[in-house]
């Protein structure tokens, strides 16, 4: 074995390190939503169930939660869609469609994302109320969705900027306008950016919780907000509460661990350079 694929087998070291000081939560949360209530206990938490597998808690954890998945999935999937649609438009103006302003209101998008959710909370409350949309589902695909503008623009931008300008000029000569130059040469080779951000997006609306509550009344709960309250009795069952924990994460790691690969696909044709 030569130096450098020694090398190279030491950096696995942390990398296995990192992994498992990851996983450590996760593997907790899942043997306690298997073992029943008289084994929760601090001092066992590592242990296997000794008693049996206990599928109920999840079952119990499901029928509490059902409901909310639903608010969630219609709640995520619009603030994903149109986050990414509006930052493809405006990453592909931005930087192939250059116009007085275009520098400076790029930096203005892109301050957005460092404005703390804490600060605009009683303001976007009073601008929900008089919209009507305080308490609803929609409210908070609104606030998703302009709240995604910033990083989506970023990305798409970023990976038009690498994108010939002679496509785009080509184009323009065969008569094609702004729409349908996009419709016709980017959108087709802006796959890999979509991935990247609606998956960006997806996690981030999905986990949630500060907007959710906030926003939302309880029949519009997303499942953080309501996987929360599930722990509000003076005993809690925290098998039950894990076995939930697991399921409302379930949908963000069914995503990354099947389209994981497109993610960092996405992300190494240029969806994050720039």
């Amino acid at each position: 074995m030569n130096t450098q694929s020694r090398a190279r087998n030491w950096l696995y070291v942390p990398l296995i390190v990192m992994a498992i000081f990851y996983l450590v939560p996760l593997y907790v949360m899942i043997v306690t939503g298997f073992k029943s209530f008289a084994e929760i206990s601090l001092q066992t938490m590592w242990n296997l169930p000794a008693s049996g597998i206990h599928f109920d808690n999840f079952s119990e954890a499901a029928q509490k939660l059902a409901p909310y998945f639903w608010n969630s999935t219609r709640m995520v999937l619009p603030a994903a869609i149109l986050s990414s649609i509006l930052g493809s438009l405006n990453g592909y103006v931005l930087s192939k469609w250059k116009f007085p302003g275009s520098n400076i209101i790029f930096p203005l998008l892109l301050f957005g994302m460092f404005i703390p959710y804490q600060s605009i909370l009683i303001p976007l409350v009073e601008f929900m109320r008089k919209v009507g949309l305080y308490g609803t589902i929609g409210g908070l695909i609104l606030t998703h969705v302009i709240y995604g503008i910033p990083i989506t623009t970023l990305t798409f931008r970023n990976y038009y900027a690498n994108v010939p300008t002679e496509l785009v000029e080509a184009a323009s000569i065969d008569g094609a306008g702004l729409l349908k130059t996009y419709w016709h040469v980017i959108l087709p080779i802006s796959i890999p950016s979509f991935v990247v951000v609606l998956i960006w997006q997806f996690t981030a609306a999905w986990n949630d919780f500060l907007f959710a509550v906030v926003l939302t009344d309880s029949q519009h709960w997303p499942v953080t907000v309501a996987l929360n309250n599930m722990a509000g009795s003076q005993i809690i069952a925290w098998n039950v509460q894990m076995a939930g924990s697991f399921l409302a994460a379930a949908p963000t790691l069914l995503v990354y661990l099947f389209l994981g690969r497109y993610f960092l696909r996405g992300m190494m044709a240029g969806a994050l350079k720039g």
